[in-house]
Formats: structure tokens, sequence, C-alpha cells
């Protein structure tokens, strides 16, 4: 039986039932009096309403922090502030949630008006970006992408969606890098980051308040350059017997924090290491399996200074 035409007034419809339902909390039985169809014809317009996007649900779950291990983790790092997520098992996708609505709490109270918030990009930035809902509108807030494009094939963490869709949430200002992350000559990101745009987005980045990063991997199937194609497996493994194991904005470490991966710093389009260590506030936002040795690594190197992660990698660092 083919589907019903989905015209706008049926969609009118289907809008005025799902209100009665769902804001008038009448049942189903007094809605089908009301419209005159049959009981199970209204189950099926409140079915219709949900697959055409007239209904939406949204579940507001309270992230649960393991307070203690959150100020022996920030003690033992001597950071500014950590949370720690008390998660036990379960997929990657629900840990991510969990960690970008404490990312999210935790940038909250850092940002004022008329800051500067610098953004990277990865999937627990995207993860803390979508879950600041609600958010108080900051009209004077500038958003400054820290590094160049990851690439469209990973669009929906990239740097200019963020920085887009935290645009949309505050209503302030983005500042955007319009070239890759990584090009293929020293001289090419040169001349790039002396293009005027770029040169002006930068120049406000070193002026950040705030900065939101994720801790990226060499691991193949954790690294988002890999991923992306702006590295190739040749040359992340060539990282790694270099010494590094991660990341934050592009800027590789090996496991006691210390710089490597010279050949791809300076082929970078994005903030310096200088600049990124110059931000008050570096909120990093990293969790999950094979995470423990990236993360103590960025800390070791002073990267960040805010930490939000899960219970499974606080304990191995405080250990």
């Amino acid at each position: 039986m083919p589907a019903p035409e989905q015209t706008p007034e049926r969609a009118e419809v289907l809008a005025d039932v799902a209100e009665m339902y769902f804001l008038g909390n009448l049942t189903q039985a007094e809605i089908s009096q009301r419209v005159g169809v049959t009981r199970s014809m209204v189950s099926r317009m409140l079915s219709d309403a949900r697959s055409m996007g007239i209904v939406e649900f949204r579940i507001h779950r309270t992230v649960r922090l393991d307070r203690e291990l959150s100020n022996a983790l920030a003690a033992r790092f001597r950071l500014h502030a950590a949370s720690v997520v008390a998660a036990g098992r379960q997929d990657h996708e629900r840990l991510l949630q969990q960690l970008g609505r404490a990312g999210a709490e935790i940038l909250a109270t850092y940002l004022k008006p008329g800051m500067v918030l610098g953004l990277a990009w990865g999937t627990a930035v995207s993860a803390t970006v979508r879950a600041m809902e609600g958010a108080a509108p900051l009209p004077s807030l500038r958003i400054v992408q820290l590094i160049g494009a990851l690439g469209s094939r990973i669009e929906d963490y990239d740097g200019h969606a963020l920085v887009r869709a935290l645009e949309a949430k505050f209503g302030g200002v983005g500042y955007y890098i319009n070239a890759p992350y990584l090009v293929d000559s020293p001289k090419t990101a040169s001349d790039l980051m002396r293009n005027k745009p770029i040169a002006e987005t930068l120049a406000l980045a070193r002026k950040c308040d705030v900065a939101l990063l994720g801790v990226g991997s060499v691991e193949p199937p954790r690294s988002s350059f890999y991923r992306a194609g702006y590295v190739t497996l040749r040359e992340l493994k060539a990282l790694r017997r270099e010494g590094a194991v991660g990341d934050v904005c592009g800027l590789h470490f090996d496991s006691a924090g210390r710089p490597c991966g010279e050949d791809l710093r300076r082929r970078l389009v994005g903030i310096s290491e200088s600049a990124l260590r110059g931000v008050p506030v570096r909120v990093g936002v990293a969790g999950g399996a094979g995470k423990v040795e990236v993360v103590r690594a960025a800390l070791l190197g002073g990267y960040i200074n805010v930490l939000v992660t899960d219970h499974a990698v606080a304990s191995a660092l405080v250990m």
C-alpha cells in the first residue's frame, strides 16, 4: 500500500494531532473523537509525525562525574580543572556523547562576553559543540578556527562546520582558515599563512582566551589525518618511528610530550605551538580505548590544562 502524499495540509493535520497528544495530554481515543478518525489511525498519524520530523524528542541525561578522581587528576598534572565522566564500559558513540556533555559544561564555565574562543576539530570537539544546546547568547564572542580544513569527507567534525555551529548557538562571529590543514611544502604553508584573511585569523588565534581541543592519535584507525587522506600510511609510520604518539592541533609529540614530526609541523596551516601554549585556558576533550598514552603525553607536554576524559583513562593516568 503506497504511503499517503506528504502535502502541507497533511503536515498541518499531523502537527495538530501531535500537539493534542504530546502537549495537550489527550489520549488517542479522545483525539480520534475530535478528529473523526479511528484510534489506530491516530497512532499511525503520530508515527508519521515523528518520521517526517514534525515531532522530535530530546533526552536530557545528567552527566555523572567522578569528583574524587577529577580532583586527583587535576592535582596529579597541576591542571586548572578536570572532569572525569563516571562511565563504565559502553560503545564509542555513547562515550563521545558523555564526553561532549561534560566538555560543554566545563567550557561554559569559562566563556564570557567579549572573549575569543579558539576551536580545533575532531570527534570529541564535535561532540562538545553538539552538546552546547541552550547556551546563553554571547553575540560578542569571537570563534576562531585554529587549524586549516580537514576535508569534505568528514565535514561533520571539520573546523569550518564546527565554527559555523558555534556561531549559530552563541550568535557570535566566526573567523575561518580557508585552506587545508596540511600542504605539500613549507613554502606553500608559509605563503598561505601570509595571505591576508588567513593571517588575520591566525593573529586573532594568538589572542584566544580559551581553546577547545581534541587529542589525536597516530594509530591508523584513530588518526583523523590518515582517514582524511592528508597523511599516507608511510608518513604515519615515519611519525611513529620518530616516537610520535599523538597530536593537538596537528602538532605531534612523543610519549614525554616533546615536539616531533618536524616535517609535518613545517607544512601545517594553523596555530603555532608557542601561540597555542599562550592560550590561558586550553580545554582538551579525549577518552576511550587507546587514549591513555596520548592524553598523558599531551598533559606532560602542557598542550592542555583543562581535561575532560572518562573513568578508565583517568584511573590509568593517576596510577
